[in-house]
């Protein structure tokens, strides 16, 4: 994390679904209806007293990026009841498998607890292997993570220095050890460290200066700096454009819209479904209830390009509707209206209607 382009990517990734509803469903013969029970404050509001549940996600989601696993404990009370969510460093979480159950016990107020899979939200990373998710920091990113740091430390020791890079003095004929030592003393203390960058140095009785190392320019420093932070986005899955590398990048379309769209597609989705599957089977064990995230205000776009869709879904180019005023102001989050759960219908739709039952042919059916 002491790597920009890593604190980016995780801040990214973890902050945009730590911001997004996380609603829980009824399943319906015609479709599904949307529940607030208990779970849904554990789950949005509050899991458990100590944080909130933005943070909480937070946490989990960086955990499950840098480690490769995102662990909490489900603590239940009678009936079965779940009564918090408690998250847990994964890192000192043991995990083992017995009789084709995971078992994972850790140290809390200085007692060791063990816990069943059903106790615990278990949500790997990417190629788990029955116990635990890779980590992007050890499976994909170490090298780049690493030559970041080089050239960070480079860079550092590079300006401190005076931005200059280390320098040989050649001076004609034979010298004492004394008179190398007060060459030395002298330039260090004319030359030596950024305060000192802006004084000259006297060469005298044929002194010459010769560099014995890369400049920065040489050494390409920027050029890699740059490659550095696109392979560390790139194995996190983030556009390097989302982390502030403009430099030569490309995006998913051209508007802010289709950015948006990739960025939830291609990169937040699978971790959602992961979320999303791991709640389901621990915290419900029945298809009746289950939780979704809402993504539709990532996906929104800019102002115009919705009211033209809204304009569309409603009807008003003399189409059918496939939502109502009510369905579109509830997207905007504002109040319904009376009558607004109605669709509309176009004229031509409506006249076409009256036209076929004025003109119905009379039934030949015998009285």
């Amino acid at each position: 994390m002491r790597v920009t382009a890593v604190y980016a990517c995780v801040r990214l990734i973890a902050g945009a679904i730590a911001s997004l509803p996380l609603s829980v469903y009824q399943r319906q013969d015609e479709g599904r209806q949307r529940v607030r029970n208990d779970l849904w404050w554990l789950l949005n509001e509050q899991p458990c007293p100590s944080v909130s549940a933005a943070v909480f996600w937070e946490y989990l989601v960086a955990q499950m990026l840098l480690t490769g696993d995102a662990l909490a404990e489900i603590e239940r009370g009678r009936g079965g009841s779940i009564r918090q969510l408690i998250p847990l460093d994964s890192r000192a979480v043991a995990v083992r498998q017995i009789n084709n159950r995971l078992r994972y016990e850790f140290c809390r107020d200085g007692i060791w607890l063990g816990r069943d899979q059903d106790d615990i939200l278990h949500i790997p990373g990417f190629g788990f292997d029955g116990t635990r998710g890779m980590s992007v920091i050890r499976h994909a990113a170490r090298e780049a993570i690493g030559l970041a740091l080089a050239a960070e430390s480079f860079s550092s020791r590079f300006f401190a220095s005076g931005a200059h890079p280390d320098v040989a003095l050649k001076v004609p004929g034979k010298m004492t050890q004394e008179q190398i030592d007060n060459l030395r003393r002298i330039w260090a203390n004319k030359y030596g460290g950024a305060h000192n960058s802006s004084l000259p140095i006297v060469l005298t009785e044929g002194t010459d200066l010769k560099e014995v190392t890369l400049s920065a320019q040489d050494s390409q420093l920027i050029e890699a700096r740059r490659f550095q932070v696109a392979d560390i986005a790139r194995a996190f899955g983030v556009p390097p454009h989302m982390i502030g590398e403009t430099d030569k990048s490309t995006s998913w379309g051209s508007g802010i819209e289709q950015q948006g769209i990739g960025f939830v597609q291609y990169t937040l989705a699978p971790h959602l479904n992961r979320i999303e599957q791991e709640i389901n089977r621990k915290c419900f064990r029945t298809e009746r209830l289950f939780v979704e995230f809402n993504v539709e205000g990532l996906l929104r776009g800019d102002s115009k390009a919705r009211a033209d869709y809204y304009t569309r879904a409603l009807g008003g180019t003399q189409n059918p509707a496939w939502m109502t005023p009510n369905e579109v102001r509830r997207l905007e989050n504002l109040p319904p209206l009376a009558g607004g759960d109605q669709l509309a219908q176009p004229k031509d739709f409506s006249n076409a209607s009256a036209t076929r039952e004025t003109h119905e042919p009379p039934s030949t059916t015998a009285e």
